[in-house]
């Protein structure tokens, strides 16, 4: 029986954790370092739930599995299923997340060398795109690829910004911002929901798995402990890099005060910390973050649409390439407004299908329990949707008010509600009529 070696599941670990991160992954913590002052901390332990737990159970329960995320929504029935994993693959895919990464890191790594204009971010693009597309038509190669190469590079520059974070203080804390005084846990729990690292999860569940069957490894039960262990390390590695740019940003207060999102503060510790050649380091690090995570994404798209439309891996590699170029010279500006209240919406309906997954056996019919919660957090999550784009005044106050909405987390109360009340109709009806896989 074929078995991974150390060191072939020590570069998967690596792949994983790199797939994860990308620029917003490294833009978010500075800021609410920044912003959450002496209560930086708890608002850190808020956020890494959402944005390392979450993602790490995703893992897991994908790995169950076998990877797909079809097996994950099969209770809810296979249109459904595939539709809810469409969505998903194409919002974390070509229309809104991979081409993100490009127009990312171009503001945050490059435009501050060459200047904002729609001819440089179409030369970046393009370059940027054709690497994508080179390194994605070979997905067997990519432990190599990723795991032992690209990974490996970002994981020394995130180390040495997060080593000079703590070594090399850029001064004092200031004085957290009312919201985090109030309530820093929740803050920075909604913070990290924020992240989206969950929908990546369930994206780059394939890619894993494809990359552990790339080296002759055919047990489920092994494929389902490589995927557990890469999981885990790639949870504590994005533990490790949070908790080190929330230092970042909490010791940054006297050189980036009227900073407004974590790309400034970055900018400011860099260049404080680096001089010269803080610009340059940085561009580095945010385009290695956002090309690996563009790579498992375009992999990951490429994947699961060849299994259900007539079209090659490849062709399809090259599909999903060129649309993510065509949509990331919209701008960083546009994608964001279009992408946060869709990805908004289907976040919820996400975590309810992973984290019941793991129960599933306790129900006489997983159907009865998975669809009515589904579709209740979907309902509240277009509410918490509404709420945060620009015709929020459409909602009726009943609403707009709900538990948690502040945290955009109006969709939980409901669901919990739902998910009691169909727990009580599975054990009232019993055992249904089709046999349980």
């Amino acid at each position: 029986m074929k078995v991974l070696k150390g060191q072939d599941i020590l570069a998967l670990g690596f792949m994983t954790f790199a797939l994860f991160v990308g620029a917003g992954n490294i833009i978010f913590p500075p800021i609410v370092g920044l912003q959450s002052g002496p209560h930086v901390w708890m608002a850190a332990l808020g956020f890494l739930v959402t944005a390392v737990g979450l993602p790490v159970i995703t893992v897991v329960a994908l790995a169950k599995v076998g990877g797909g995320m079809d097996a994950l929504s099969s209770p809810i029935g296979k249109f459904f299923g595939g539709l809810l994993a469409a969505v998903c693959y194409l919002s974390v895919g070509p229309l809104f997340a991979t081409p993100r990464t490009a127009t990312v890191s171009f503001e945050v790594g490059v435009a501050p060398l060459t200047g904002e204009s729609p001819l440089a971010l179409f030369i970046y693009s393009l370059v940027y795109f054709i690497v994508v597309l080179a390194v994605s038509m070979y997905p067997g190669k990519l432990l190599d690829t990723v795991g032992r190469f690209l990974a490996p590079l970002k994981i020394i520059a995130l180390a040495v910004l997060g080593i000079a974070a703590f070594a090399l203080p850029a001064g004092t804390m200031g004085e957290a911002q009312p919201a985090y005084a109030a309530a820093a846990f929740s803050k920075g729990f909604s913070d990290g929901y924020l992240t989206m690292d969950t929908l990546g999860a369930l994206v780059f569940g394939i890619v894993i798995v494809n990359a552990i069957r790339s080296r002759g490894v055919e047990s489920p039960k092994l494929i389902t402990r490589y995927a557990i262990i890469a999981g885990l390390i790639a949870g504590v590695g994005l533990a490790l890099v949070y908790i080190s740019l929330f230092r970042l940003g909490a010791g940054s207060h006297e050189i980036a005060a009227g900073a407004t999102n974590g790309a400034a503060v970055l900018h400011a510790y860099v260049q404080h910390t680096f001089g010269s050649l803080g610009s340059g380091f940085l561009a580095v690090l945010i385009a290695l973050a956002c090309l690996v995570t563009a790579v498992g994404l375009t992999c990951a798209c490429a994947e699961y649409f060849s299994q259900i439309l007539p079209l090659s891996y490849r062709a399809l590699v090259v599909i999903l390439a060129g649309f993510s170029l065509l949509i990331s010279n919209l701008g960083l500006t546009k994608l964001i407004m279009f992408s946060i209240p869709v990805l908004t919406a289907i976040y919820p309906p996400c975590i309810v299908v992973v984290g019941l997954s793991f129960v599933k056996e306790l129900w006489n019919s997983p159907a009865r329990i998975l669809a009515p919660v589904m579709l209740v957090s979907l309902v509240f999550g277009i509410v918490d949707a509404i709420k945060g784009s620009s015709i929020a005044h459409v909602l009726p106050d009943v609403l707009a008010h709900l538990p948690l909405s502040d945290q955009g987390l109006a969709w939980l109360v409901p669901s919990v509600v739902t998910l009691a009340g169909a727990v009580a109709c599975d054990r009232m009806l019993g055992k249904p009529r089709e046999s349980l896989a």
